[in-house]
């Protein structure tokens, strides 16, 4: 491991110029920065490696509220498995709304056509990572680049964002939306069921005003009405039920969209919050998460 500590040293300080304006000649503040990141990158390559190691964890990833159906022992915002513990900070409305301001070089196009009409085609890249470049050209721009693994981007000047490749909702907007809104469950029902009653157009207005970027808010509407159509009767009779089932499991309507809508979503949308290190109210094994400290 001490080895991939000098490279992320190596490759952090080409990469300080990610907020927009800073270098190392900025003096302390810049170096802090540095030494931040690099603490930050070192030890979730540790714990990646940990968590991945270790054996099964009782306590489920997540942030309970009431219509979770867990208590806060049964979920919890930490993973701690076979000695290691992964515990994403608390992001400040001044982080979650810089990360908004971010300027992404290379954007995404929005959907024209339905994913969920070739499911073949869309299938999520194993092993793969999603990392964010510095653009010097664009006053806080960005680039987001898809890498074979964590260490491959560190390499390369690039911050680990999230596993897996870049997809739609990779942007830092979206990540911020996730930050943002622990519970996206509720919010994203509410938009599909005008979508429903209103049209297409109001659903992706509604997604949109959650804060997502067009094309991001897009995978979001084509996976709803996938479920929707897989799964409809299903969660209809689910409707008013918690998120989990005593045991822990998701209740029926979530674990319908889990298996019928998720391999389409995830291949796609490319970020969502168990690849991210991001807590939510659908509380997850932390088998399934993957460590990431979120400072660009």
């Amino acid at each position: 491991m001490a080895r991939d500590r000098v490279l992320v040293v190596l490759a952090l300080l080409g990469a300080v110029g990610c907020s927009g304006s800073s270098s190392p000649a900025d003096g302390p503040d810049a170096l802090e920065t540095i030494d931040a990141r690099v603490a930050d990158v070192a030890d979730v390559l540790d714990a990646s490696t940990d968590l991945a190691n270790a054996g099964p964890c009782t306590v489920l990833f997540g942030v309970p509220n009431e219509k979770t159906g867990l208590t806060a022992l049964q979920c919890q915002p930490r993973c701690a498995c076979g000695g290691s513990t992964f515990e994403p900070p608390v992001y400040t409305e001044a982080q979650i709304a810089a990360l908004e301001a971010r300027v992404l070089a290379n954007p995404f196009a929005t959907l024209d056509t339905d994913p969920y009409a070739d499911p073949a085609a869309h299938v999520p890249v194993e092993g793969a990572t999603c990392g964010v470049l510095p653009e010097p050209s664009i006053s806080d721009g960005y680039r987001l680049a898809t890498y074979a693994s964590r260490e491959e981007a560190v390499t390369e000047g690039a911050v680990p964002s999230h596993e897996g490749a870049c997809g739609l909702c990779s942007p830092l907007v979206d990540l911020a939306v996730y930050m943002r809104h622990p519970d996206l469950t509720e919010p994203v029902r509410a938009c599909g069921l005008k979508g429903l009653s209103e049209g297409e157009e109001a659903q992706m207005q509604c997604l949109r005003e959650l804060g997502f970027d067009e094309p991001c808010a897009r995978i979001w509407y084509y996976n709803t009405k996938a479920t929707q159509k897989a799964c409809g009767g299903v969660c209809l009779a689910a409707l008013n039920q918690p998120y989990h089932v005593p045991d822990g499991s998701l209740n029926a309507c979530l674990q319908c969209d889990e298996e019928k809508s998720g391999p389409v979503f995830k291949a796609v949308a490319g970020r969502n919050r168990r690849n991210t290190g991001l807590p939510s109210s659908m509380c997850r094994p932390c088998a399934e998460v993957q460590p990431f400290v979120h400072r660009y």
